[in-house]
């Protein structure tokens, strides 16, 4: 039977006003009259900033004048702020302060505590405002008027506020994003003097940054003909007195490349001696980041994201870093507003008959977030069976990589604000098999040797953050890792049996049993 298909409509977005809607003040214009309504236009630097005072219509009350970063200044601004206020009779008055940097955090947080309106105008909003009046003569002063403009018209806008444990989740997650990224470059300097000094020694070990062998002979031992000369029963006895392990197939594997390695570049000892302190550093680092991780997986317990845990392919740093750039939920409407946020939207370029509504994604955004959402976009087409497939479908389709990465990104946000807005783990429409987040979460703990006390501490958090129908889920694979430590079955020290009887007894659930694969889980 035929039937008609309905053509999806596009959105269409209303616009109610022309002044972007966290810019909006004009009602409180009208309400007390453009000439008793006040604004502070206030351009930052690093040292001192400048500001200025005029109405609505841009009648200037007090005229630019510099401001030092310091108490005293400050409050000097202030008392001279309210005599004008006095003086004018100014009924309501708006701080308009220009981003610049951190810079301008000072100045803003000082008017907001005065009680004043304090709003963040973007630098490109100053520049636009500033060149038709002003072409090619930029100054404090024109940049002040230009502030002033960007308010009136709207830019002004009002930024979410975040509190003390929101805004130190966001510093260790870019803090540990930047140790990471230094030690990709060490890594990469490290290979280069290696490879000098050791020509081809890197090629005899799977992942050299893990193996305590190859960096025991290469501390031990000068050049590759130092290690052919030990000879299999040198080199042994060397792990040996150093109590480090190895196979003594992996030391017939080197005693071959150090038969046939390539004659060292010139100045081997001192590149050597560049690449043992080189890795001294990076191994520093690995041990700040585990300790990083170890507080980034305490401060999110301490959140709704916590439930992302259970969403297959999202880890405990995925989640952290994702919460992290995010913020509180309650700051989004709704999933579109992260994607907005995010920039993970088309550019549109539209002139009277010419319309290219598919452009590249959008310049003018938030990278940070828009990049910790690409990540987890990545970890999923590697990790989620579900969005593998998808991934793999797209590519026989000859898909561009980068759409299939957006795609995933925008599902993935519209499943995480379910997850985290609605306060409820993951439940696939397809049936496939949610993770526990307490398991993972513990799972992350014992991988970073998180003590007994700090454990329980982040696991009693993040149970308060699964909602209760969950909870004899959520203790099935808690009973099995008892039930597996009781027996036995693990070597070496055990915190969790000290842990999981009272994980167990704040879930309120008594012996679970095993459910059979694809059971539902109950409700």
């Amino acid at each position: 039977m035929a039937h008609s298909a309905t053509r999806k409509r596009s959105r269409v977005r209303r616009v109610d006003v022309v002044q972007k809607p966290s810019g909006t003040f004009h009602p409180r214009v009208q309400k007390v009259g453009p000439e008793h309504f006040g604004i502070v236009a206030i351009d930052c630097a690093k040292a001192r900033s400048k500001w200025m005072l005029a109405d609505f219509y841009g009648n200037v009350i007090v005229r630019p004048t510099l401001l030092a970063h310091n108490r005293p200044a400050l409050e000097a601004a202030l008392d001279q702020l309210r005599q004008a206020i006095r003086e004018r009779d100014l009924k309501d008055v708006l701080i308009a302060v220009e981003r610049t940097g951190r810079y301008h955090r000072t100045v803003q947080r000082a008017f907001a505590n005065a009680g004043f309106d304090t709003r963040v105008v973007h630098p490109f909003a100053t520049k636009q405002f500033r060149q038709p009046a002003d072409p090619g003569n930029k100054t404090d002063d024109t940049d002040l008027a230009a502030v002033h403009r960007a308010a009136v018209s709207g830019f002004a806008l009002v930024e979410a506020e975040l509190d003390e444990a929101w805004v130190t989740l966001r510093l260790l997650i870019r803090h540990r994003r930047e140790l990471v990224r230094k030690s990709a470059m060490l890594r990469s300097q490290i290979r280069e003097h290696l490879d000098a000094a050791f020509p081809g020694f890197a090629a005899n070990f799977a992942d050299l940054w893990d193996r305590d062998c190859a960096w025991h002979l290469i501390r031990h031992f000068a050049t590759p003909a130092d290690i052919q000369a030990a000879g299999l029963d040198g080199l042994s006895r060397s792990l040996d007195a150093a109590d480090v392990r190895f196979q003594r197939r992996t030391l017939e594997t080197i005693l071959t490349w150090a038969e046939q390695a390539a004659a060292p570049d010139l100045a081997t000892a001192a590149r050597r001696r560049f690449a043992l302190a080189l890795d001294d550093d990076l191994v520093q680092k690995a041990r700040e980041i585990q300790a990083i991780e170890r507080d980034i997986a305490a401060a999110l317990g301490r959140t709704p994201y916590v439930l992302l845990l259970s969403f297959p392919g999202v880890n405990v740093v995925s989640a952290a870093d994702f919460a992290g750039e995010m913020g509180p939920i309650e700051h989004y409407a709704n999933s579109r507003a992260i994607t907005g946020r995010a920039g993970l939207r088309p550019s549109r370029y539209q002139s009277d008959a010419v319309d290219r509504p598919n452009g590249p994604l959008v310049r003018c955004c938030n990278r940070k977030l828009r990049a910790a959402i690409l990540r987890v976009a990545d970890n999923l087409i590697k990790c989620n069976h579900h969005f593998n497939i998808l991934a793999h479908q797209w590519r026989e389709l000859k898909k561009d990589p980068r759409h299939t990465h957006v795609k995933v990104a925008l599902r993935f946000c519209r499943i995480a604000y379910q997850i985290v807005a609605g306060r409820q783990v993951f439940h696939h429409p397809c049936r496939q098999e949610r993770h526990y987040v307490l398991a993972k979460l513990m799972a992350f703990q014992r991988e970073h040797d998180t003590g007994s006390a700090e454990s329980l501490r982040d696991l009693q958090a993040a149970l308060e953050q699964v909602p209760v129908r969950e909870h004899r889920a959520e203790a099935k694979p808690l009973h099995e890792e008892l039930n597996t430590i009781q027996r036995g079955g693990r070597r070496g020290p055990q915190l969790l049996g000290d842990i999981l009887p009272i994980v167990l007894a704040r879930l309120g659930v008594g012996d679970v049993q095993s459910r059979a694969s694809g059971e539902e889980d109950p409700a």
